[in-house]
């Protein structure tokens, strides 16, 4: 029988990112258990991050736990986020979640959105 080897995260989250999440949840005026991300058409480069609070798992939602979160990715952005590291960052004069993603071929130039291409598919 064949061992198959552990499915790799779809994404990472940095302590600080960890942090941010865990902070804003813990403020949540209703039960929430997870983040909930994906992405959508739109903005000037053609594609933008979505983050909402989930208070459910739906069921096709690609479930990543890490630094302590919980992560639902919409299963139609997975191919888009593999790789992708989510942080967080703070200046005098904004503050956010930052997104290192590999897929990531251009950017507008305020930064509110993104051209991305699917992952290429890695061999066995």
């Amino acid at each position: 029988m064949a061992t198959s080897r552990p499915r790799p995260k779809v994404m990472t989250l940095t302590d600080a990112a960890a942090e941010r999440v865990k902070a804003i949840m813990a403020r949540a005026t209703k039960p929430v258990i997870a983040l909930r991300l994906g992405v959508k058409n739109g903005g000037c480069a053609g594609m933008e991050y979505t983050l909402e609070w989930a208070e459910y798992k739906k069921p096709l939602d690609e479930v990543v736990e890490d630094n302590g979160v919980t992560i639902f990715i919409d299963p139609k952005a997975v191919l888009f986020l593999l790789g992708t590291q989510m942080d967080y960052q703070e200046s005098m004069l904004k503050s956010g979640f930052i997104f290192n993603n590999p897929n990531q071929t251009s950017a507008c130039g305020c930064g509110e959105s993104v051209m991305l291409k699917p992952a290429e598919a890695v061999p066995a």
